[in-house]
């Protein structure tokens, strides 16, 4: 007799294509919309799932009929023949007085037990090496970039500094910094870094600078040594290598970043202006002094800071 399809499983369904289809959508949307593609795959996805589940386990929640055991009463023959329960061999072993869990359980645990401590020895030592120092050994600097009168107001400088004198010109840095005037009576800056937010391309000022302007540049010496200042006056920053534009804000314009361009924080030490750590910003509304700034942590090159998007990326460690 030729089985029905009941004996092989469960008919064929739509569900499992369902299924891809949703997760093929979720996946082409984040990169064309995720707010709106990306979450109609989602619901696609746990619909289909969902279904595919529910279909699945059908059997499993079907009513299982009780079947009626089969009774006799055993015959003098067999009734004589079976052995008495008191004569043969134990069929497990008896655990003596006094002894809490058998010899076999006893060894299984202990070599399992073993072989993880072994692990551990092994995997940890490697584990804190590779990943503990960018966690623990980031020291935070501060950079002193001279007197506050070398930022006259409402101007924009392209500033060129070491943030640890001690690495040398491996630690050179640059930022786009203008002088805001005060706010509540405290200093306020714009300090924005030239690290373009999509790949880490060091981005330029739009605009004339230093001769073309006929304003010369200026060096501060400071304890991170020399401090260059150069006049520009930008209509925006451009990234020369994949095209990214921003506005005098930082926003994005253009080309393929995906939020503005970092900032520096700052404090102001006995006239001195001196930038603290970076933090990254998904926009800026308004301008200067007025301008609200939507601030994250730090985050790398490429990596969104708001929206879904945001949850596909690994932990960073500290920054500074």
């Amino acid at each position: 007799m030729t089985p029905g399809p009941s004996e092989h499983g469960p008919a064929p369904t739509i569900w499992p294509l369902g299924f891809a289809v949703g997760i093929a959508v979720g996946l082409v949307g984040l990169i064309i919309d995720p707010e709106v593609i990306g979450s109609l795959g989602g619901v696609i996805a746990i619909v289909f799932g969902f279904m595919w589940a529910r279909a699945a386990t059908g059997d499993m929640r079907a009513h299982v009929p009780v079947v009626q055991a089969e009774v006799r009463e055993a015959t003098p023959a067999e009734i004589a023949a079976a052995p008495s329960a008191m004569e043969g061999e134990a069929a497990m072993p008896v655990t003596p007085a006094g002894q809490k869990m058998p010899r076999s359980r006893f060894l299984e645990g202990a070599t399992l037990g073993l072989g993880g401590l072994i692990g551990a020895i092994v995997t940890v030592p490697v584990a804190g090496v590779a990943l503990l120092p960018p966690f623990l050994r980031q020291k935070g600097h501060k950079v002193d970039l001279g007197p506050l009168s070398a930022f006259p107001e409402g101007k924009w400088f392209i500033t060129t500094f070491i943030v640890n004198p001690s690495e040398g010109a491996v630690d050179r840095r640059t930022a786009f910094i203008r002088n805001n005037g005060t706010l509540n009576n405290v200093p306020s800056f714009t300090i924005i870094s030239n690290r373009c937010s999509h790949l880490g391309c060091p981005t330029q000022a739009n605009g004339p600078t230093g001769a073309i302007l006929g304003q010369k540049n200026v060096t501060e010496h400071t304890a991170n040594g020399k401090i260059l200042l150069r006049p520009v006056v930008p209509a925006g920053f451009g990234c020369p290598c994949h095209g990214s534009q921003f506005d005098v804000e930082g926003n994005r314009t253009a080309g393929p970043a995906v939020r503005a361009l970092d900032r520096y924080s700052f404090e102001i030490d006995n006239g001195h202006l001196v930038l603290l750590s970076t933090y990254s910003v998904s926009h800026v509304v308004g301008t200067g002094a007025q301008a609200k700034i939507y601030k994250y942590k730090l985050a790398g090159p490429g990596q969104h800071v708001d929206g879904p998007e945001q949850w596909f990326y690994p932990l960073q460690p500290p920054h500074h």
